[in-house]
Formats: C-alpha cells, structure tokens, sequence
C-alpha cells in the first residue's frame, strides 16, 4: 500500500488531482494541467513534485506525455453497470427499479447499458435462463428478431420482437408458451435491445 506519511500537503494534494484525472478519464493530467490547477508557473516547479512523488514511490513514469504518469499499487474502482432489477422471461412482471451496480467489468460497459436478472422460462431455447443476468442497451426502436425488453402496463417482459401490419408479437424462445400480442391502443414500448447474457453462477 502506498505510504502517504512522508508527503507534504501539496504532494497530496497534486497525487489526489492525478488520481482524480486517472480514474474520470483513463489518463494522468499533463505537466501544463497540473500547473493550471495548482498556480504553478514553472514546468519545472511541478516536475520537482512529479520527482518526489517518484521517490517516494507513489508514481511512475515512463516518458512526459500524461499516459506516462502511472499510480502505483493502485487500481480504479470498477464502474459497474446500473442493476435495475428483475425482468419477466414468462408473465410480465412489476417493474421495481433498484438502487444497485453489477460489477461485470469492460466487457459490457457503456452509458447506455443496464442489466436485468431473468425470472422464468421463456427464453431457454435462446439458452436465456432463470437467474441470468441480460445486459441490455436502451433504445425504443427494435428491428424485427431482435431480443428486447418491453414494458407493457408497467410490466416488463423479455421476448424476440416482431413487428407485424397492425401489431406487434413478443415471442418467447418456448415452444410450450404463447406469444404476447400487443395491439395500437395498449400501454407498451422498447426500453432496450438484448447486448449480453452472463450466466448465473
């Protein structure tokens, strides 16, 4: 773990900024950024604080752009992806927003994307089932075939959506159940087209 007894406030202070610009964008401020954020004039005034820093063993660096300025011993914490709770692989259910993350790494990770914890049956023949996890991209629009989540008077289901002249069909990948047919006049749309399934453990 890194020791921060020997640093003076400002060597604190300038570790916290470079962190700080680390983990928000992937990279390390530049010499010139940190000047800025410190009111430091010289480049050289700053480069005396990058080499105590290294000295002391709280960074590397291996050139002078900010992707050379590396934290040691340090790993930024995983953002995760919004957990917003349960959705239907049967029967719609309620829909119940949570107030949690799932830690799935970079693999699924987007802006746009949440996960959902499957209940039921329906999509097993997509080898979709009862415990996964789904991560879905929120859009509204689905072409035909595509795996969504839709609400329908505030219940969610996922199922293959097929568009057709005067409804729409959610298709369940069960042949022992029926498909859902949703009409003009009801209450329904897209939250998001399926992305990923990761296999419950």
């Amino acid at each position: 773990m890194p020791d921060f007894s020997q640093l003076t406030e400002r060597q604190r202070e300038i570790y916290d900024f470079i962190k700080h610009k680390i983990e928000s964008r992937g990279y390390g401020p530049t010499v010139r950024e940190i000047g800025l954020g410190f009111d430091i004039r010289s480049p050289n005034g700053v480069m005396c604080h990058l080499k105590a820093l290294e000295k002391k063993g709280l960074i590397k660096r291996e050139g002078f752009s900010a992707r050379a300025i590396m934290l040691v011993d340090h790993r930024p914490p995983s953002q995760g992806l919004p957990f917003l709770g349960a959705v239907a692989a049967g029967t719609p259910t309620q829909a119940v927003q949570q107030d949690e993350r799932l830690e799935i790494g970079d693999m699924f990770g987007g802006p746009n994307n949440f996960a959902l914890r499957v209940r039921g049956q329906s999509m097993i023949e997509d080898n979709i089932q009862d415990g996964d996890y789904v991560i879905i991209r929120k859009q509204e629009t689905a072409e035909n075939g595509e795996r969504v989540v839709a609400m329908i008077d505030n219940e969610v289901t996922l199922k293959r959506f097929q568009r057709k002249k005067d409804h729409v069909v959610l298709q369940p990948a069960n042949e022992a159940m029926e498909p859902i047919v949703v009409n003009p006049t009801e209450d329904a749309k897209i939250l998001g087209v399926l992305v990923g399934v990761v296999r419950k453990c």
